[in-house]
């Protein structure tokens, strides 16, 4: 085999692999449909745990806060007090949610039916 070949199996390997580890991504409906008038319980990489219920006329519900949720092509946008909005790409499989972020799942989270919490 010559490098040229060798090379290009490497390559083609790598993108192999990391194509694997990025999970199937929902589209905005789906998105929409799997959180709209829930509660989503979890863990994000850079924040720790969360729960909140998204409501279905937009707003987000958390203990001691409230915000705003859109979708907007096939991503999920938050709106916080003061903060800038910040989107994801998700993936749902069943009652887990899995957040992506620059190719990367950055948390993860359980849909659980209805405000459980009474938001």
């Amino acid at each position: 085999m010559t490098r040229f070949h060798l090379a290009a199996l490497f390559l083609a390997l790598v993108s192999y692999a990391q194509a694997d580890n990025i999970p199937h991504l929902a589209t905005g409906a789906q998105i929409k449909k799997a959180v709209a008038g829930n509660t989503v319980e979890g863990s994000m990489l850079a924040s720790g745990r969360y729960t909140e219920f998204y409501a279905k006329d937009g707003t987000v519900s958390g203990k001691d806060y409230k915000a705003v949720w859109r979708i907007e092509g096939d991503t999920m946008c938050w709106i916080y007090k003061d903060q800038p909005k910040d989107c994801w790409r998700a993936s749902i499989k069943g009652t887990t949610v899995q957040w992506v972020k620059d190719n990367k799942v950055q948390g993860t989270g359980t849909i659980v039916k209805g405000n459980v919490n009474n938001f």
